[in-house]
């Protein structure tokens, strides 16, 4: 009793409590979902190409990933509380740069130092919260921060295309900024905690893996500016290359590793993986490509852009509890799961009538299956990660998972955005000279100006008389590569549903007692504060 008694399950104030975590937790989820809408309002007021704007979110998912399992290491040593706290100020010191940014190679500096804050608030908060909270009272907070992640995903869209229609692309920093203001006030109910047994950070880890995902990442977005077989593109892959086996090295070498290569030997854990990999092409990649070309070939306004975007986002809020009630009923998890990629496979099949001019109605149908295959599997993804591994490995299967997931979609953004570059400048480069003689548009700065939606910027160069010609050319050329990245992702959603379903098996992983496997599971589920990011 005495026990029972030094050790409640909630803390005092625990409403307020949950209440300041999820406010600050909140913007991490809604800084990945409201950048995409921005994006072509970005590239007009800061004379941005494609390239420079694609690293307003790649950046963010690009030191996220890499500096999760570091900023999970430092927070067990140094305070969980104070990395925590730390993440928050870092997020508004770089929401109220991004505000004030006066060019793109700014704001991407900015969104990168967003990521490394957002990095240090999921891994700190999880463990604030962990620890804080025992129990049913433990399940109950750790459903509010699913409930926030899934808002977070859900309202960036909408809300970044109402504030960039309405006050501007400023505006959407200037609100993350009020919210970490705001969090800091909150810390004060947050105890601080440490790991007595915590092992020293893996830097050597840290820092080649975070150097390979740059090249790679880098390669993969330049290879449509630089050539695909160029000394820069092929140099940048060579270096991934080096790096990735000097890291491999490094663990293997490494007391502590940040990465138990071990884990990869699972394949039920790889299937896992993959899913998060068909995930990062299938809903992170259309979340950055889809509002540019509701803006550029379909002439949306920035706002109905967003206000579109929710039918793909909204069932993200709500169909993880629908999953979650399905295992609960019984229904074994890859079923679930691999139907549901097939789910997103023909939502995004569907998606291809796609075409300069498509109304509401015609993107309802296919936005909302996609939206509910990507809510479905989010409701049970992070539960299966940790369900294929022994109960001593589920904390660094759990932080392999989401630092994979960050870093696939983080390569899943470059790899579409290059795709759709090479095939519009491809189709662009055939039949642009009939459109623009006397002026000097190139097809690279066609290219550029149409693939971050910014049509205008080249219609308006051209001559009078072939302005509307022009806009249907590029219109047509830019829903073709579209059209072709659709289906290009439709097969990695199909291929990934099927591997899944022939490894993901629904047996307990090993060394893990047959009757604790699936509420480990739904647990780790509810309990993954970066179920969704």
């Amino acid at each position: 009793m005495a026990a029972a008694a030094a050790t409640p399950e909630a803390p005092p104030r625990a409403g307020l409590t949950i209440f300041a975590l999820c406010l600050a937790v909140f913007i991490v989820p809604y800084g990945l979902s409201s950048a995409p809408v921005a994006l072509p309002a970005m590239g007009r007021d800061l004379n941005a190409g494609v390239v420079p704007l694609q690293w307003v979110v790649n950046a963010y998912n690009v030191t996220a990933a890499s500096f999760m399992m570091a900023a999970g290491s430092i927070a067990d040593r140094i305070g969980r509380k104070r990395v925590f706290s730390f993440g928050v100020g870092l997020y508004g010191v770089s929401a109220l740069i991004g505000a004030l940014a006066t060019n793109v190679l700014l704001l991407d500096a900015a969104r990168a130092v967003a990521g490394v804050a957002a990095a240090a608030m999921m891994t700190a908060g999880v463990s604030v919260m962990a620890n804080m909270f025992q129990g049913a009272a433990r399940t109950k907070a750790f459903a509010f921060v699913g409930v926030t992640i899934g808002a977070g995903l859900a309202i960036g869209p909408t809300s970044s295309g109402l504030l960039v229609s309405g006050l501007g692309w400023r505006a959407i920093f200037w609100v993350q900024f009020a919210i970490a203001v705001a969090s800091m006030f909150g810390l004060k109910l947050v105890q601080e905690s440490k790991d007595p047994d915590a092992h020293s950070v893996d830097w050597a880890g840290t820092v080649t893996f975070t150097l390979a995902l740059f090249c790679f990442t880098l390669g993969v977005i330049q290879g449509p500016v630089w050539g695909w077989g160029s000394a820069g593109v092929l140099g940048l892959f060579a270096a991934c290359v080096l790096l990735l086996a000097g890291f491999v090295l490094v663990e293997r070498r490494q007391r502590f590793p940040m990465f138990d290569l071990s884990l990869f030997a699972e394949p039920r854990f790889m299937a896992v993986n993959l899913l998060a990999t068909a995930v990062s092409f299938g809903f992170v990649g259309l979340m950055v490509l889809l509002p540019s070309y509701l803006v550029g070939a379909n002439g949306l306004t920035d706002s109905a852009a967003g206000l579109t975007m929710l039918l793909l986002t909204a069932p993200v809020l709500a169909f993880p509890l629908v999953s979650g009630r399905m295992v609960q009923a019984g229904v074994p998890m890859r079923p679930i799961l691999s139907g549901s990629l097939v789910l997103v496979a023909a939502g995004l099949a569907w998606l291809t009538v796609v075409h300069p001019g498509i109304g509401l109605l015609e993107l309802t149908g296919p936005l909302l299956l996609v939206g509910i295959g990507i809510g479905l599997i989010y409701g049970l993804m992070d539960g299966a990660a940790v369900s294929t591994v022994p109960p001593a490995k589920v904390g660094m299967a759990s932080g392999m998972f989401n630092t994979i997931r960050l870093a696939t979609e983080a390569v899943a953004v470059a790899g579409m955005v290059a795709a759709l570059m090479s095939l519009l400048q491809q189709r662009i480069s055939d039949g642009l000279g009939r459109y623009t003689q006397g002026t000097d548009l190139t097809p690279r700065s066609v290219t550029d100006s149409v693939s971050s939606g910014n049509l205008d910027a080249v219609v308006d160069k051209a001559p009078a008389a072939s302005r509307d010609a022009l806009t249907d050319f590029l219109g047509q050329g830019y829903t073709h590569g579209f059209q072709v990245v659709l289906w290009g992702t439709v097969v990695i959603c199909l291929v990934g549903a099927v591997v899944l379903h022939l490894i993901l098996t629904d047996r307990p992983a090993a060394d893990a007692p047959a009757d604790t496997a699936e509420p480990a599971a739904q647990n780790a589920s509810r309990e993954s504060a970066d179920a969704t990011v």
